[in-house]
């Protein structure tokens, strides 16, 4: 399990505030409803475990067309971004919406290096599944100690 760091952290928040804000202007970078439910921070909501070989991240879509999924991938960092469609067609009141709608961005740093055209995703009942195979250097190495 990784330690948590502070700086990772800040520069975390820095690069969720620099997407949340991107297109202030131009309608954001998220929808409002989107932004009112999740803040900008936390959806999809993700799982991300790893073994020797590689990182392997589960991000909860539900009811999200996989046409509007967009995912890349650069060195340790993994974006995801897609649309929720709104239902604005449908003439119909609302009387609760708690479900959030319209673009969404998530950016996830990685604990290390990957390889980035080895990276798989599927996408299947809601679930995106990434499988990231970690980099040659960030693979752990086992060292013969030899006795004197």
């Amino acid at each position: 399990m990784a330690n948590w760091d502070l700086f990772r952290e800040m520069e975390s928040m820095t690069r969720d505030m620099d997407h949340l804000l991107r297109g202030f202007g131009r309608g954001g970078s998220l929808e409002p409803s989107f932004a009112a439910v999740f803040g900008g921070r936390g959806y999809p909501r993700i799982n991300l475990r790893e073994d020797d070989e590689n990182f392997y991240l589960e991000a909860l879509l539900p009811g999200i067309d996989a046409s509007t999924l967009d995912m890349t991938v650069l060195k340790n960092t993994l974006t995801i971004a897609g649309e929720r469609s709104n239902g604005a067609d449908q003439q119909v009141t609302w009387h609760r919406r708690e479900r959030g709608t319209g673009r969404f961005l998530r950016t996830v740093d990685l604990p290390a290096d990957i390889e980035v055209d080895e990276t798989k995703a599927d996408y299947r009942d809601g679930v995106l599944s990434v499988v990231l195979p970690k980099a040659a250097a960030a693979k752990p190495k086992r060292v013969e100690i030899k006795a004197n």
